[in-house]
């Protein structure tokens, strides 16, 4: 009898939500634009993009017609609202802006949409520096990339510091020398700070190392096989085996590339696989000749979507603040692929060459990245099976009343009370929540030294957000009694019933020998081969190493604040060259006037400020 009576209430709903947009169809014109679905409480469930709205909309009232995720959207929605466009492009492109800004639960979207790193050389110093970069390419120099992973980018600067020793360390550390460092004694840098190497020859190094990166491997080597020889006819033997060594390592890196690239000098290869209600993505890079790694993305929402419709979300979200590679092969090919490539072309503001290739070394290369996709399904699938049953396990260990969907875990993270955080970290059933973390920057002085009280002030501002964040299924403290104590202590207070436990390290703090405290039972411990146990040390770990990341990353912004930031009418580009001039902030301080008004950019009064500044105390 449940049953019948929630198939009435979810028909009833359905016919709700056709009706409201039945009504709504009469009063939205016959333009392009965007749609949005609104449930009762004004959170948007859809985004759409039509070239006719008053018809495109007018097909959500057929919900026969509809898949069951859009039915459930239809039952929910209780609101609309447009924007026109004066194209269908257009309002392609404000969807896919739309989508990543609001994240609606019933469109197919990207998930871990990041940026990528980049290796950048610096123009804007006579001595370039090569380091890793990511976000906005706003810093002057050359960029080479995208790279699928840090871990590309470091293996790639490493091996560019031992074949071309360039410097990786900042201005103001360079500026600040008097001897050769670590780097220039592991043979990684030629210590150009201290005048090791002329302007001419690290400026050559700078060229191969460009090279290099372009993909001219061949042309670096026949070039340090000239210098080499040149060298031996001198027979400044020293410097040939240096540049013998450089030739040994660049031949060693082409040796290493396992993959036929011969067909694709600059593009990236994206192949997609559905398995199990699940869609992966799979993207290799490859840039000037060499890969530079693959990354995988899953896709949410894309059950009951074909493998066109998911791959055209892809491509539109994916490429929606990156440009597309010169080329792109696509293992299937898009839902509106025209206007999918017109409307990129649009925005990025060239041109690209898309492909769909069914033969060939290119058709290779496609099948390689979805015999990696189609791996990355499996093991998700086999490790999700084995969380679901971790899931199920929960409920008699921790006496719930039903499989928990949403796991809270709280931990502390401070130095005798200095930049004291408490963090949360969510999981469910696939895995870490990260969207939904939050971290506490303890406010109340009094409690920033002490524990139990930090823990109490946590809970206080988690449990005022009852309304807008969703409330756990079960609550995982790290810590013992104590902390259990206070956190029922707050609970109490705010009304609050969910399950709680506290989870401590033995006597010898080691892991396998947690201790787990709840409310009126009696402490426990579980097997130290138990999956559960394991599952709960990951989520606790978690917990640990985002608290333990949040204080450390607010003492390094301490750390790394100037003593010149307390001047007022410093601006950054008066403080780079207050910097680049006395080499730190401290020699800043103990500079006269005289010498203050010789940087570029520092008048009388400007040195005068800063003068007073640091002795009129």
């Amino acid at each position: 009898m449940p049953d019948l009576e929630s198939d009435l209430n979810n028909s009833n709903t359905l016919k709700e939500g056709a009706a409201f947009i039945d009504c709504a169809v009469t009063t939205l014109p016959s333009l392009p634009g965007v749609y949005r679905m609104i449930n009762d409480k004004g959170v948007v469930l859809y985004v759409g993009k039509a070239n006719n709205l008053k018809k495109r909309v007018y097909s959500y009232t057929q919900v026969h017609k509809l898949t069951n995720r859009l039915q459930r959207m239809v039952s929910e929605t209780r609101n609309l609202e447009i924007v026109t466009t004066h194209t269908e492009t257009e309002a392609l492109l404000l969807e896919s802006n739309l989508i990543k800004k609001l994240q609606p639960r019933y469109n197919i979207l990207l998930k871990d949409d990041k940026s990528f790193p980049y290796i950048l050389l610096t123009k804007d110093h006579a001595f370039s520096r090569i380091f890793k970069h990511r976000g906005p390419q706003d810093v002057a120099g050359d960029y080479f990339g995208p790279f699928a992973s840090i871990l590309a980018v470091d293996e790639t600067i490493l091996t560019l510091q031992r074949v071309f020793q360039l410097r990786n360390c900042q201005d103001t550390y360079f500026a600040n020398r008097t001897r050769p460092c670590l780097q220039y004694h592991i043979k990684r840098c030629t210590a150009p700070c201290v005048g090791l190497i002329s302007k001419d020859d690290y400026d050559e190094n700078l060229k191969q190392a460009q090279n290099f990166l372009l993909g001219k491997t061949d042309w670096v080597q026949r070039q340090l096989a000239l210098k080499m020889n040149e060298a031996s006819e001198q027979l400044n033997f020293e410097k040939a085996v240096t540049y013998r060594d450089r030739i040994r390592l660049l031949t060693q890196i082409q040796s290493r590339q396992c993959i036929n690239i011969s067909a694709l000098e600059n593009g990236d290869v994206i192949s997609l696989v559905q398995m199990g209600g699940k869609a992966c993505v799979q993207i290799f890079f490859f840039r000037h000749g060499r890969n530079l790694g693959t990354e995988s993305f899953m896709l949410s929402h894309s059950n009951e979507q074909n493998n066109e419709a998911v791959m055209a979300a892809f491509v539109n979200q994916f490429y929606r603040e990156r440009p597309p590679a010169p080329v792109v092969l696509l293992s299937h090919s898009p839902e509106e692929f025209e206007l999918i490539t017109k409307a990129l072309k649009l925005q990025h503001g060239q041109i690209t060459k898309w492909e769909v290739p069914k033969l060939g070394l290119k058709k290779e290369l496609i099948d390689h990245a979805l015999s990696n996709a189609k791996g990355n399904l499996e093991r998700l699938h086999a490790e999700n099976a084995s969380i679901k049953k971790v899931f199920h396990d929960l409920v008699d260990i921790f006496y719930l009343s039903k499989v928990p969907e949403r796991i809270e875990i709280y931990d502390n993270s401070h130095i005798q009370g200095t930049d004291a955080y408490g963090v949360m970290v969510v999981a469910n059933q696939e895995g870490f929540d990260k969207k939904s973390y939050r971290k506490f920057a303890i406010k109340n002085a009094h409690n920033k030294a002490d524990d139990y009280a930090m823990m109490r002030e946590v809970m206080r501002r988690r449990f005022s957000h009852q309304e807008e964040w969703l409330l756990p299924d079960l609550l995982l403290i790290d810590g013992g009694q104590g902390h259990l104590s206070s956190v029922l202590e707050v609970m109490r207070e705010m009304n609050v019933d969910i399950p709680v436990a506290g989870i401590a390290k033995g006597v010898d703090r080691n892991a396998g020998k947690e201790t787990f405290y709840m409310s009126e039972k009696e402490p426990f411990s579980l097997s130290g081969n138990s999956s559960v146990l394991h599952f709960l040390q990951r989520l606790r770990d978690e917990a640990h190493r985002f608290a333990i990341g949040t204080h450390r990353a607010k003492r390094q912004k301490k750390i790394k604040q100037s003593l010149l930031d307390e001047i007022s009418g410093i601006g950054p580009s008066r403080k780079k060259k207050l910097l680049q001039h006395f080499g730190s902030a401290q020699h800043v301080a103990k500079a006269g006037l005289t010498d203050l008004q010789l940087v570029e950019g520092v008048s009388k009064s400007i040195a005068m400020k800063i003068y007073q500044h640091f002795h009129d105390r």
